[in-house]
Order: structure tokens, then sequence, then C-alpha cells
């Protein structure tokens, strides 16, 4: 008698593979796992026929795994179109467990060949097959290809859900809506006393009340005033949050903000409103941030920020250029400001392609360290606190 339950020996498997016609289910088996144990030890061209074999066989799952097996044989012997063609047949069998793995691999593959649309298309089809340790990651991936073809919107939904946090609509809408809702309040009749409580009053600054630092962003001195920072605001603030991340976007436009307000608590000699200073900030940021870190940008960015430059020069020469009407040291202040933590601080939500592709969990190239990072943000809050201190403030 034979032990019916034993595994297929080497002489079985040899004479399936050099014969034609359907497999029992333990042969078909047995070469799954003989193609396997050939891909580990590196001998392609054998995995590939032993896969090559099961191919056709009638359960689909058993199928797919050999078709799945063979694709990555080919890919590894330099044959991707093969290869691909393997992926799509998996995709013509119902759904098994070779499915998800046969999209995510023919994405790659569209990367690969620059098809950057219909990798979207394979990657939002292995999305909704991914298991959970994968999700992140394919949203991520989603991510950067939707920043790639021009979609910001879709770019910031996937990469918010690839990082478990962050909201879907960006800070710096919330940021834009609720200071044209103060400043509308504060241009009418019954707001001005709200716009004088609000705004940079050197008196009010010196005797303590620190939160005008922060508060002169949302009140302007005329409704073509808030229009032009708005209007700034809503082209760079997405881009700065995306780029850094939501609470690093409040963190920068603070920061800045109060960098521009002790400047003009220092230098100006009246009172001022707007949003202006961390806005320069906010430019500050993007133009140190993307030279010195070289992060991914999508085409919106990669058409704006090269004109960065220009626009800070026009802006301060008209700013200088209407002195006494227009607050230079807060411009000033915030855009060094932001120079600063676009310098210290490396984007934290963006890699760059190359490093991107080579699979997750890898440091951006040329980031700076988190503890440099802390000491640069910390020093800025110490000049602050050394220029407040200098101008008189007592608490």
């Amino acid at each position: 008698m034979t032990d019916q339950s034993a595994p297929p020996g080497p002489a079985e498997l040899a004479a399936a593979l050099a014969t034609e016609g359907p497999l029992s289910r333990p042969i078909a088996l047995a070469l799954l796992d003989r193609g396997a144990a050939l891909l580990a030890s590196g001998d392609f061209h054998a995995a590939g026929t032993a896969y090559q074999r099961v191919a056709g066989f009638d359960d689909a799952a058993v199928t797919a795994a050999a078709w799945l097996g063979l694709a990555e044989a080919l890919f590894r012997l330099d044959r991707e179109n093969d290869a691909r063609n393997a992926w799509e047949a998996i995709l013509r069998l119902p759904d098994t467990p070779s499915t998800y793995a046969a999209w995510r691999n023919l994405a790659a593959a569209h990367v690969r060949a620059g098809d950057l649309r219909d990798a979207m298309a394979a990657y939002r089809e292995a999305d909704r097959r991914a298991p959970a340790e994968d999700r992140a990651e394919i949203a991520s991936r989603l991510g950067w290809l939707a920043k790639e073809t021009g979609d910001s919107g879709a770019a910031r939904r996937y990469f918010a859900r690839s990082r478990g946090d962050g909201p879907a609509v960006p800070l710096a809408y919330l940021i834009l809506g609720l200071t044209i809702i103060v400043s509308f309040y504060a241009l009418s009749d019954g707001g001005m006393q709200l716009a004088s409580d609000l705004a940079v009053n050197k008196g009010a600054i010196a005797a303590g009340q620190i939160y005008r630092l922060f508060t002169v962003t949302l009140v302007h001195a005329n409704l073509a005033h808030l229009l032009v920072n708005m209007y700034a605001l809503y082209l760079l603030g997405p881009l700065v949050e995306g780029l850094w991340g939501s609470k690093t976007f409040v963190a920068f436009y603070l920061l800045t903000a109060a960098a521009a307000s002790t400047a003009s608590f220092l230098l100006s000699p009246g009172n001022s409103v707007g949003a202006s200073g961390a806005i320069f900030g906010l430019v500050g940021v993007l133009l140190a941030g993307t030279r010195a870190h070289h992060p991914v940008l999508d085409r919106r960015a990669r058409a704006l920020v090269p004109q960065l430059g220009s626009i800070i020069v026009i802006n301060l020469a008209i700013g200088f250029f209407f002195a006494g009407t227009i607050d230079n040291a807060a411009h000033v202040g915030g855009l060094v400001a932001g120079l600063w933590l676009g310098l210290v601080v490396p984007p934290g939500r963006v890699r760059t392609l190359r490093d991107f592709w080579h699979g997750p969990g890898r440091a951006a190239a040329g980031t700076t360290p988190l503890v440099v990072a802390s000491l640069g943000v910390l020093a800025l809050i110490a000049l602050i606190v050394v220029g407040l201190t200098a101008g008189g403030l007592t608490i």
C-alpha cells in the first residue's frame, strides 16, 4: 500500500513538468512550492517553468498564484512586458488572494513606464483590496501620483489617509475663512473697536498684551488689503501645508506672524494690522525650504515656487516706495523668520520621487535632523522674546 497523503516526490514532479494535460491538486500545489523555492535560490528560468506548468489549473486561486510567480520570475529576468502580461492574466480571473499583488505590481510597472494616470487607476484597485498593514503605503503612493498629475485636492486627501491624521480640508482655508469673517466685521461700523483690540499696538504690547502678535493677522486696513493677503494665503498656504503638514503649517504661520509683529513693535512708528507679515513668512518658508531640502513639487508648486524671489523683490520695493503706509518692518521680519524656518525644518510630509519608489520608511534625502530643527525653532522663539524685551515689554 502507498501513503496517499504523502506529497509528490521529485520523480512525480519531473514527470509532471515533462508532460502535458491536467494536473492533480497535490501536484499543482507541489509545483507552486517548487517554483517559490527556485525563485528564492535565484533560478528564475526553472521557477518560471514550474509556474507556467500550473497556469491554467481549474482552481482560479491556484492559477492566479502560478501567474503571480511566473510574473515575478519574468520580472527578475528583465522581461517586464511579459511580466505585465502575466499580472494582467490574473486580473482576468475572479478575485483571488493574488489579485491585490497583481494590481500593485502592475501599478508600479505603469510608474516605471511613466504612465501615471494608468498607475493611479491600478493603485486605486490595489487600495480596495489592500490588507490593513499596506493601506497607508498605498494611500501615500496615490497621494504622490495625484500631486504629479496636478490633482492637489486628491493628493491632500490621500496623504491625510496615509498619515492617519490631518484634515481633509486644508487648515490654510480654515484660517483664510476665519480671517475674512473677522476682517469684514472689523471693517464694519460696529467692529471698529475689535480692529483696535486685535491690532499691533506698541503701547498695548509693551503692557503685556502678547496675543496681539498673532491676532493682528485677523484684521485689515481695507477691503483691498484683505483681498490681496487672502489671495496670497489661498495660493501659498496649501503648498506649505502639503509639504510640511497641517500642524507645522499652523506653527509656521503663528511664528512668522509673531516675528513680523515683533519687528513692527521694534521698528515701525505706528500701529499695524494685516496678515502680510505671516504671508511673507510663508514665502520665505517655501523659498528656503524647497531649495534646501528639494521636496517633490506638484505642477502648481513647480509653476509658483520659481517666481517667489521676484515676488519678494517686487513687494519689498513697493513697501519701501510707499513707506509710511506699508509696514516694511513686519514684511522683512516675517520673511526672515520664514527663510530661517524653511532652512532648519525639513518638509515632514514628502520625499523625493526617487527615494519614494525605493520603498516606505526611508528618510528624505538631505533632511535636517529633528534635534537641529527643534533648536532652530527655539532660537527663533528666543529671538522674538529678546526683541520684545528690548522693545520695552513688561508683564
